[in-house]
């Protein structure tokens, strides 16, 4: 009884977790989409700065994805672990550090050599910039889990 009960308990975690990425998600993917319509209008080289493309787009809208990320965290995800609330912010913040390093790298990745055209459905099109975008939160989300989990909150 007592596993069966830590069992749905992780599983409702899991499902939390996946709602507070889906959100942060939707606001870093929204964010990106602004940043990247506004951000070349003002500074060209945003779409290709030294062979990257839109960093500065990344890092603004990974950064909106981190904050509200952390706030969806601590409101419905984990439980208050053995840390003060300034070290396990700057624990979050140092993990989304790292976070964001391979957001980039993975989204330089899928952006040169994965997607190269839309994406067209019935409902939307998908440019390789946001098809980028979303392949390199799904891809650090897992790591993000397990190590939130493991080291930050410790539950």
């Amino acid at each position: 009884m007592v596993c069966m009960k830590k069992l749905i308990l992780k599983q409702k975690q899991i499902f939390f977790f996946i709602l507070a990425g889906g959100l942060s998600a939707i606001i870093e993917i929204g964010s990106f989409k602004i940043f990247s319509s506004i951000l070349p209008l003002y500074y060209p080289s945003e779409t290709n700065l030294w062979g990257i493309h839109y960093p500065f787009s990344n890092i603004l809208s990974t950064s909106c994805g981190i904050i509200s990320n952390y706030f969806f965290s601590i409101w419905f995800v984990f439980e208050r672990g053995k840390h003060s609330k300034k070290r396990e912010f700057a624990y979050f913040m140092a993990l989304s550090v790292a976070s964001t390093i391979f957001s980039l790298l993975f989204f330089q990745l899928f952006f040169t050599f994965v997607f190269q055209e839309n994406l067209k459905t019935p409902v939307f099109t998908f440019s390789p910039e946001i098809m980028s975008k979303i392949s390199a939160i799904v891809v650090v989300s897992i790591l993000n889990y397990s190590l939130k989990k493991k080291v930050i909150f410790n539950n």
